[in-house]
């Protein structure tokens, strides 16, 4: 296997192991997770893969296929949030929160690949982080389960790396099964694997990545999390999970007199604050309709539930851009059942939901539509539902 082999080039010894863990793209629920809403994520079939050895004297060694770079080398007691090292941030953070969590890893030799995506919206880092636990968990002995070791992803990323994203990336990474989507609550971390056999309904659903990430998306992640934080404390509740669907209205109506009016908790305007607590109250809903839709046996009439999502991103959100919109706008004529922006927007990737039958001709409306407009060519692809981290050897 290619990582063994660059194993035993880079550090001259043959690693002890191989894992995987895969990116994944997000059916619906978006920008909940940090709202303790629901999320319902698929893990794709790309991949983050390590090849590691343990070390016992206190040095990290990574390195990484994808990346022009050599070896970093670090000292595991000298590990300190936001302390640069690029791309190695992802799997130095993962030993830092290990250690800061009291668990005994003393150093490790790692080489990494991966086959996801990256700025894609398909959540690469997470595959790279969840990848390193999955496999420090193994062979130090630590005993923790997918959840933990998520859970641990996820504080490598807001506290050592700096970016303050929810839990749903690193729980898809780590706890999807194949043939599934993970219906997940936030809040408590209790989940559900949903059945989701898209060929045995005559479907396909596919992932366009429009390969642009606009400079515009830089710092709009915190900002949205900041705006849904002083909604929420503008009603009075620890997070907008608690905002019923049903209140919804009665909720937005309130905020019209509390945000932004206070000089004690100036914040975003009070507009833009409703816009951001009607989108979050209503993509928890649309997970609920969607997993209603999908016991159901209905997984057609997920397609409008998807394109209306999309007009929330869009319009409420605002977290979307031209290349998404076209995409979601030229599939849905060409005959799609639905379409969404995935992910954290400003670029990345769609997600079309079509008729099998269907698949091609939408992926090449889609393809000439880039073509017409002058945009790079857009990377399409199925969405094929598929298993979690595991060791692979």
């Amino acid at each position: 296997m290619a990582v063994t082999d660059a194993f035993r080039e880079l550090y001259g010894y043959a690693p002890e192991g191989v894992w995987a863990a895969p990116g994944r793209v997000n059916l619906i629920g978006e920008y909940t997770d940090f709202n303790d809403g629901f999320v319902m994520p698929l893990a794709l079939p790309h991949t983050a893969v390590a090849a590691v050895a343990r070390r016992a004297d206190g040095v990290l060694r990574v390195h990484s296929a994808d990346v022009d770079q050599g070896v970093v080398e670090l000292a595991v007691d000298a590990l300190e949030p936001r302390s640069g090292s690029g791309w190695a941030a992802y799997p130095a953070g993962v030993v830092w929160a290990l250690r800061e969590a009291g668990h005994p890893v003393t150093g490790a030799d790692i080489h990494l690949g991966s086959t996801v995506p990256t700025g894609a919206g398909l959540s690469s880092s997470a595959a790279l982080e969840v990848v390193t636990a999955l496999a420090l968990n193994d062979l130090f002995g630590l005993g923790l389960r997918g959840e933990e070791l998520a859970v641990l992803a996820q504080r490598a990323e807001n506290a050592f790396v700096g970016v303050p994203c929810g839990i749903m990336d690193q729980m898809a990474s780590a706890c999807c099964t194949e043939g599934h989507a993970l219906f997940l609550d936030t809040r408590d971390l209790s989940r559900r694997q949903v059945p989701f056999d898209l060929p045995a309904h005559g479907l396909q659903l596919l992932v366009v990545d429009t390969r642009v990430k606009h400079a515009l998306g830089d710092g709009a992640y915190a900002q949205r999390r900041a705006g849904c934080e002083a909604g929420a404390r503008a009603l009075g509740v620890r997070t907008l999970r608690e905002v019923p669907y049903a209140q919804l209205p009665d909720a937005l109506g309130r905020l019209g007199d509390s945000v932004g009016s206070r000089e004690a908790h100036p914040g975003p305007p009070a507009e833009e604050i409703r816009r951001y607590v009607r989108h979050v109250v209503s993509d928890n809903h649309r997970v609920e309709r969607t997993i209603a839709l999908l016991d159901a046996g209905d997984l057609r009439a997920v397609g409008p539930v998807l394109t209306e999502g999309h007009a929330s991103l869009r319009d409420d959100l605002r977290v979307s851009c031209t290349e998404l919109d076209l995409v979601v706008s030229t599939a849905n004529t060409a005959g799609a059942l639905g379409a969404r922006m995935t992910g954290g927007g400003f670029g990345g990737s769609a997600v079309v939901l079509v008729e099998q039958e269907t698949a091609d001709r939408v992926a090449k409306e889609v393809e000439d539509a880039f073509a017409a407009a002058g945009h790079t060519a857009p990377r399409i692809f199925p969405a094929v539902p598929s298993g979690g981290a595991r060791r692979v050897r």
